[in-house]
């Protein structure tokens, strides 16, 4: 039986450099995504407390849910919303 060129003190094959790279690569990206979903997820509660502490843009969406139900008609939500945005 004849050993490998491992197995004889030989050289290992020109391509070894590819798995660690690759490896690395693969733990870069998994550590990116990870980072990208964390950041994303943290925006978009920030953005949506940002949202709900607006008293602005509170009131304008109470505005609409009342004129949705019927509660106001078109001349009364025009004139509030119009209130709403120009502060008169």
């Amino acid at each position: 039986m004849h050993p490998g060129p491992w197995d004889d003190g030989g050289d290992a094959p020109a391509f070894w450099p590819v798995f660690p790279i690759g490896f690395g690569l693969f733990w870069l990206a998994l550590l990116g995504t990870v980072f990208y979903l964390i950041r994303r997820r943290t925006n978009d509660h920030a953005r949506a407390q940002a949202k709900a502490s607006d008293p602005l843009a509170k009131a304008q969406s109470l505005l609409a849910e009342r004129f949705a139900r019927g509660e106001i008609d078109e001349d009364e939500y025009l004139m509030r919303s119009s209130t709403l945005r120009n502060g008169t």
